[in-house]
């Protein structure tokens, strides 16, 4: 319990104070990597997912740390256990958005292509091909000779994997770059004069017959779908980039077909997330909110869709949460206030990357209406889903927000002191006690904060009555170990009376 509070400490450091964990990352990614090799799973998981929100936060300055992250990762494909594969792909495509691309081919060329276990080679070739996607042919074929020389040969490798699925991502990556003028020359070069045959020949195949769908490896394929075969596992080749021009088409096609076929194969959910995120990052206003629209109406009817996409989905989705056109931002406010009755604990992945995007701007907007809207998702989080998620981001929020922003989430802070601390005392403690000594310790007798604007006496006052209500005279006890005005300003704000009395 103490390794997952810390890996749940660092994983709030990624997300709201990233320059602190950039001095000790290091340090810190050293000490995530051993937890990942942990014998006890519920650890393990913890610490995968750890890495997955340090790739989503610390973007780039991860690009130092990859040959051990990825390697340790990659091993852990291997796992029978279903969850942790599950948040090993996850943290793996965290890896591959966010780093430099060419560190992440040369991370997981080395830590993946020639292990003896098939999980982990396939593992390999299917994020290697999403880089490779992701670089697109110019830069490998025609950008620097190191790219071509790695990425070509560890595609001829993995097309003639004895695994379907893995052969299958070898000649995706073969399909991704054939079209370039360089391709066939490069081949020559790179790929080993052993094997330049057959390649040439599975490229002829692709010419002629396109790449098709993806296999599941038999005889065990019911068991890898959980993981191999889940929504959203791998990105779709078939949807070209010119494509996005007429998106909204499309998603009506792809939702079509997954419809019939609840959804039919990976490829086709991954087609239609490709779709769905690029009508949420669109240019032009109007698909933005065709976009939100389209994913609500697919939380109220597929909503396993969208649960194993969750975190790709929602990357694009918080953009709109404070979209700089207010019609955008107003849909997206009210259609997450009408999603999280339905997504409840399922929001958990997201809940740190989420709540800045609903607060930050909009509880402070001078739009009434966007107000009212960010208010009402607020308040749907505190009833829908477990406090628990909640606090640290609540705590940041309230801690270093300024305006009315700081109010709001102050009092509602203390509606989750309220609901949480019989369940959680020694977190809420922890985590509450800092807010309120900061709110304390810098209140002025107006009741102000410098630099903060507005009135924060009121919430801090609700703030140390739920406190006290739960903790009594324990609270008093704490604050006297704090600055002589803090305990002052605390009593103060009590009920005097009720202080005598005890």
């Amino acid at each position: 319990e103490k390794k997952i509070e810390g890996l749940n400490f660092i994983r709030c450091l990624a997300a709201f104070h990233s320059e602190i964990l950039n001095m000790k990352l290091h340090e810190t990614n050293f000490a995530v990597v051993q937890e990942v090799k942990n014998l006890r799973s519920g650890v393990s998981r913890a610490a995968v997912v750890c890495l997955s929100d340090l790739f989503t936060y610390l973007k780039k300055n991860m690009d130092q740390e990859l040959d051990t992250t990825v390697k340790v990762l990659l091993h852990k494909a291997g796992e029978s256990n279903t969850f942790i594969r599950e948040d090993v792909d996850k943290a793996l495509r965290a890896m591959v958005n966010h780093v430099t691309p060419s560190r992440a081919v040369i991370s997981l060329i080395n830590g993946g292509q020639s292990h003896l276990h098939i999980a982990v080679r396939k593992c390999t070739a299917q994020h290697l091909s999403d880089v490779v996607e992701f670089m697109e042919p110019e830069r490998i074929l025609s950008g620097t000779k190191d790219m071509a020389e790695r990425i070509l040969p560890a595609a001829a490798k993995f097309a003639q994997d004895s695994s379907q699925e893995t052969r299958y991502y070898g000649r995706k990556m073969l399909f991704l770059m054939m079209c370039h003028p360089n391709f066939e020359r490069m081949l020559e070069k790179y790929v080993p004069s052993k094997d330049l045959p057959y390649i040439k020949e599975s490229v002829k195949n692709l010419r002629q017959k396109g790449l098709g769908e993806i296999p599941l490896d038999t005889p065990s394929a019911k068991g890898r779908r959980s993981h191999t075969g889940s929504v959203g596992n791998t990105r779709s080749s078939s949807v070209s980039r010119d494509a996005f021009n007429s998106a909204e088409r499309e998603v009506t096609e792809v939702r079509e077909i997954i419809r019939k076929s609840v959804p039919r194969n990976s490829l086709e959910s991954a087609e239609y997330i490709k779709v769905l995120t690029g009508l949420l990052n669109a240019k032009d206003f109007r698909d933005r909110i065709n976009g939100i629209k389209q994913l609500l109406s697919d939380t109220e009817n597929n909503q396993e869709l969208i649960v194993g996409n969750i975190v790709k989905i929602f990357d694009a989705f918080k953009s709109r949460l404070h979209d700089s056109n207010s019609k955008v931002n107003l849909v997206a406010l009210e259609t997450m206030h009408k999603m999280i009755p339905l997504l409840r604990d399922h929001l958990s992945p997201i809940i740190n990357m989420l709540i800045p995007a609903i607060v930050d701007n909009n509880l402070n907007s001078k739009n009434p209406g966007i107000y009212a809207a960010a208010t009402n998702v607020i308040q749907a989080l505190s009833q829908h889903v477990d406090n628990y998620l909640l606090l640290q981001p609540f705590c940041t929020k309230a801690q270093f927000l300024n305006g009315k922003a700081k109010q709001d989430m102050t009092e509602k802070l203390a509606d989750i002191v309220m609901e949480l601390y019989q369940r959680k005392p020694h977190a809420t403690e922890q985590k509450v006690l800092v807010v309120l000594w900061h709110l304390l310790g810098n209140m002025t007798n107006s009741g102000s904060l410098p630099g903060a604007g507005g009135n924060i006496r009121t919430a801090t006052a609700k703030l140390s009555k739920a406190l006290f209500a739960q903790m009594g005279q324990n609270l008093l006890n704490q604050a006297a170990s704090q600055p002589p005005h803090i305990k002052k300003s605390l009593e103060e704000l009590l009920d005097m009376t009720v202080l005598n009395e005890l």
